[in-house]
């Protein structure tokens, strides 16, 4: 008899794979549509953008979306701009998977840190990053819309 299906971390590469991860991250990103998601994901893409997903029994249910990067406050490091997992699979360890993963990726490629943003209403996540991933809070995150 086989137990529950395990979880697989994989990177995503294929366009058909992307799209594929919009139902989760659609979740996470609900000011976007498909058509937005694609047009901004080719973009990103070409500055280095990456997901990485965790698959059960062949579906995804859940994603981090990532990329390398240099600046003068975090020097060599792995920016997530996306992190979420389906409803539905939350609490069972995908998200600290994923983070482990993208941490490791980070590590090869010579990364000092890993970074991200969470919004101000989120305290779960918040929780989850200070408490059982040991991130600490660095600073306040603002923005302004050019017009």
């Amino acid at each position: 008899m086989n137990g529950p299906a395990q979880p697989v971390v994989a990177e995503l590469t294929t366009a058909s794979e992307f799209q594929e991860a919009w139902a989760v991250l659609a979740e996470l990103r609900t000011q976007l549509d498909l058509s937005a998601y694609l047009a901004l994901l080719e973009a990103m893409r070409a500055e280095g953008y990456r997901q990485l997903v965790v698959r059960v029994a062949g579906q995804i249910v859940a994603v981090a979306g990532f990329v390398i990067l240099t600046n003068l406050y975090h020097g060599r490091h792995v920016y997530v701009y996306d992190l979420v997992t389906t409803a539905t699979a939350r609490s069972q360890g995908y998200g600290r998977l994923l983070l482990g993963a993208v941490e490791e990726l980070g590590r090869g490629a010579g990364c000092q840190q890993i970074a991200l943003t969470s919004g101000v209403q989120r305290l779960a996540a918040h929780r989850f990053y200070e408490q059982h991933l040991g991130y600490e809070r660095m600073s306040h995150s603002f923005r302004k819309h050019l017009r």
